[in-house]
């Protein structure tokens, strides 16, 4: 009873000092039991026991964001979000297995074993009406719980509020639906229901404020556009082309945790494709993007369109995948033009114009993507590989297929084949496929009738020298 009463008390004082900056706010729609398809069977046990325990201690508590988006279009949700009016910590002191995190946003983590329930505090606006002696009504920026940098991105965001003032500082409208246990309804403030319906992807408050807010936003319309098979609202869409710079500014981790939700998970083919509308395919792969032709049919090109149709197709038959091969994949042809032109203007040869190039891509593109060391240690495996699998004599072949990354390396040339049409690495192909699957005796016959001089690529080398010519005395 006292922290019911003590919570009343916090939101009669919240809203006496603090008044919300103005929105163009929809009015609540309250949708009952009977007229929503969300049922408690479909939430996660874990998530329910978070939301019956805030609800036992007086807070309000709901469940929001993609997991109630999902079980409304009848898809199984990947987590389960949950908001209160509990301080982060509030919550620490309600459940034991609750840990803080995040600097920019402070969330709370309940974890169950494995399953980790994501609780954050009803978050207000950044600008508040504070009374004024000078000036009253004068807009004052809240203090140290929020900074934001002279280009309008977020630095840091701590301001609690109400549920409505949630729903507007939440970035897109179908994303903000809330969903009560305490007596099973639906709670829409910004449309999200009918834009679900619609299928629209649209952005709450000005799209550009927003935008500069959180760069990121930009990734996350075009990827929600590609994996709920929706149209990005034409006011939603028109500042991404002119903003899409605003993602050099995000760190190179981030960008990276944010290009794996693109492009591998099960929807990237079409979110590449949204990513080059857009114009937010060059922030985060400069290397690949500065070498796109108009008609879009380069050996690079088809490349990245492949490997993330393949992985799509993995994606969605439950089989694994490796962000290393995708990356390896779609940046092999930068590297091999690298390698290239090192041989021809370094005078070198060409494995160690190859050596220097692999190490070139890699150091770049991580300056867009922070691509983690254990990923481009394989990438420079599956590359390396790629100059072995042509030289099958001896033993050779048996201590390729040794090799921890040799069905990677394999996967990669089949998909050299078929980009290039080569008439030379679909026998090298068809060879190594056959060669695996074979018996002992059959691969001892495979061995046997190579051509040395077809399939042999002799070691360039670097040409001699010549001793300065000196005249006799």
């Amino acid at each position: 009873m006292f922290t019911r009463v003590a919570n009343f008390c916090r939101k009669v004082l919240n809203r006496e000092t603090v008044v919300a900056a103005p929105e163009d706010r929809r009015p609540l729609t309250i949708i009952p039991r009977d007229q929503h398809t969300i049922s408690r069977k479909e939430i996660s046990e874990n998530a329910l026991k978070v939301l019956y325990r805030l609800n036992k201690a007086g807070y309000e508590a709901y469940l929001v964001g993609g997991g109630v988006r999902d079980l409304l279009l009848g898809r199984k949700p990947k987590d389960f979000d949950i908001t209160t009016d509990a301080t982060p910590e509030q919550m620490r002191k309600l459940f034991r297995n609750c840990r803080l995190v995040g600097r920019r946003f402070r969330l709370a983590h309940v974890m169950f074993g494995p399953e980790i329930i994501e609780v954050a505090t009803f978050r207000g606006h950044h600008l508040t009406h504070v009374p004024d002696e000078t000036d009253a009504g004068t807009a004052v920026q809240a203090p140290a719980a929020a900074l934001q940098g002279q280009n309008g991105m977020l630095l840091r965001d701590n301001i609690f509020g109400s549920i409505e003032e949630d729903a507007q500082r939440r970035d897109f409208t179908i994303n903000s639906l809330y969903y009560s246990v305490a007596d099973f309804t639906l709670r829409d403030y910004t449309g999200g229901l009918r834009d679900l319906q619609q299928g629209v992807v649209r952005l709450i408050g000005d799209p550009e404020t927003r935008y500069r807010e959180d760069p990121v936003r930009m990734l996350r319309a075009v990827r929600f556009a590609a994996k709920l098979n929706m149209q990005v609202e034409a006011a939603t869409a028109e500042p991404i082309p002119r903003l899409a710079s605003l993602l050099r500014d995000i760190p190179a981790a981030r960008l990276f945790e944010e290009s794996l939700k693109l492009l591998q998970a099960g929807y990237g083919e079409p979110t590449y494709r949204l990513l080059c509308e857009y114009q937010l395919f060059q922030p985060m792969f400069p290397l690949i993007s500065r070498n796109f032709t108009e008609q879009g049919d380069s050996f690079m090109e088809k490349m990245v369109t492949q490997v993330l149709k393949n992985t799509d197709h993995r994606i969605q038959n439950d089989m694994r995948v490796n962000p290393a091969f995708l990356f390896s994949a779609m940046l092999w042809y930068p590297m091999l033009e690298h390698a290239q032109k090192l041989t021809q203007e370094g005078g070198l040869a060409y494995f160690d114009a190859f050596s220097l190039a692999l190490n070139d891509i890699l150091d770049e593109q991580c300056r867009s993507l922070a691509i983690p060391k254990r990923l481009t240690t394989l990438m420079r495996d599956i590359w390396q590989l790629q100059l072995r699998l042509s030289r099958r004599q001896g033993k050779r072949a048996f201590k390729l297929m040794e090799h921890p990354k040799f069905r990677a390396a394999f996967d990669l040339l089949a998909l050299r084949a078929e980009v290039e049409n080569s008439a030379e690495l679909q026998r090298l192909t068809q060879w190594w496929r056959e060669f695996q699957e074979a018996a002992p005796p059959r691969q001892k016959s495979l061995l046997t009738t190579l051509d040395d001089d077809a399939t042999a690529r002799p070691r360039p080398r670097r040409p001699r020298r010549r001793a300065p010519h000196r005249d006799p005395a």
